[in-house]
């Protein structure tokens, strides 16, 4: 089997889905179930006969060490992190203690783990580190996309905070000999992101009839991966992805933040207009640019194509209808995470 970490969050849960939908090995989520984690994202395999759950804390290495002992574990996949740039300005040490002391005791456990299996076995366990872009820093516009061999240049507590956790990983391997491999995505969408990321936060405020908040000038260019395609890649990585090596996983979707928030009004226009009339594009407002702010980033996907035989199913055109279909059919979903907690956020990161 295989153990999830961070299993009830956006990617985790799409990941889960995805697994137990394509293979016929178990799963254990591990996940404490933080603002972002969302058990309801799994209820559809709550009951499923091969997954299991556990609430916990991948700092907690004792924790971590008993449900490594309790089952028959041959990869780690590894998720859990605190991942949003604006919170990570406003309280960075909850950042250190996931992404960095959470990963470096996840660490620990997984090499003990791996030293106790049988030699046989112990050749194929798997630590899959999914990280982020961000840790690569900032791109000019004629600049060529990141690749694994571009120097880490973290501009945010979060990104560096997840440059510190990828470098940890790597240690691991030319220390102890630990069989790791470190994915490094571009911007996902989908189903069940919280909507405090661009694309679900516009959904849900179009629809609810307020402003819908871009920063600066709103040209800051993304590189978008739909969160299904981003799973198939990890999947594809996991099975036979070289041990000490990087894959960069993106979408080949460079679009200016304007413009997805753009495509979001039209298609909404299309397929649930204003009962008021006019467009959900009147609702764009531009607000104050935040600290440190990106203005691109962008992914050289080649050396996943290339080694793993692996593309993106869906472009951005597709990907995003698809996401914006799932939001319109699952009202109740963001209404039950959209608590008073969210609101506060959204008004002290938003607000005038």
């Amino acid at each position: 089997m295989i153990l999830v970490t961070g299993g009830a969050g956006f990617i985790g849960s799409n990941f889960i889905l995805g697994w137990l939908g394509r293979t016929d090995e178990p799963v254990i989520n591990l996940d404490l179930l933080t603002y972002a984690g969302n058990p309801a994202n799994l209820a559809a395999v709550a009951a499923h006969p091969r997954y299991a759950f556990h609430r916990g804390d991948i700092g907690d290495q004792a924790l971590v060490e008993s449900v490594l002992q309790g089952g028959d574990v041959r990869a780690i996949v590894h998720f859990a992190a605190e991942s949003h740039v604006d919170r990570s300005i406003h309280g960075p040490d909850a950042f250190v203690q996931t992404n960095v002391v959470g990963t470096f005791r996840l660490l620990e456990a997984a090499r003990r783990h791996w030293q106790s299996l049988p030699a046989g076995r112990r050749d194929g366990f798997r630590f899959l580190h999914v990280s982020t872009d961000e840790v690569y820093g900032s791109l000019r516009p004629d600049a060529p996309p990141f690749r694994e061999t571009d120097r880490y240049e973290p501009n945010s507590p979060y990104s560096a905070s997840k440059a510190a956790s990828d470098h940890l990983v790597r240690s691991y391997h030319h220390t102890y000999g630990l069989p790791v491999v470190t994915t490094n995505c571009s911007n996902n969408y989908g189903p069940y992101q919280f909507p405090e990321k661009l694309i679900p936060l516009c959904i849900h405020n179009a629809l609810a009839g307020k402003p819908l908040p871009i920063y600066g000038d709103g040209r800051q260019i993304r590189d978008w991966l739909y969160v299904a395609d981003h799973c198939t890649a990890i999947e594809r990585v996991l099975a036979d992805g070289r041990p000490g090596e990087t894959y960069n996983i993106g979408g080949w979707n460079e679009q200016p933040n304007i413009d997805v928030v753009r495509s979001l009004c039209a298609i909404l226009d299309e397929e649930q207009p204003r009962s008021g009339g006019g467009g959900y594009a009147e609702q764009i407002t531009y607000v104050k640019d935040r600290p440190g702010h990106d203005r691109r980033y962008a992914i050289d996907a080649r050396k996943i194509e290339r080694e793993l035989g692996w593309r993106p199913a869906e472009t951005f055109a597709t990907g995003i209808r698809k996401t914006i279909r799932w939001y319109l059919g699952h009202g109740d979903w963001v209404a039950s995470v959209v608590s008073g907690g969210y609101r506060e956020w959204v008004d002290r990161q938003y607000g005038q």
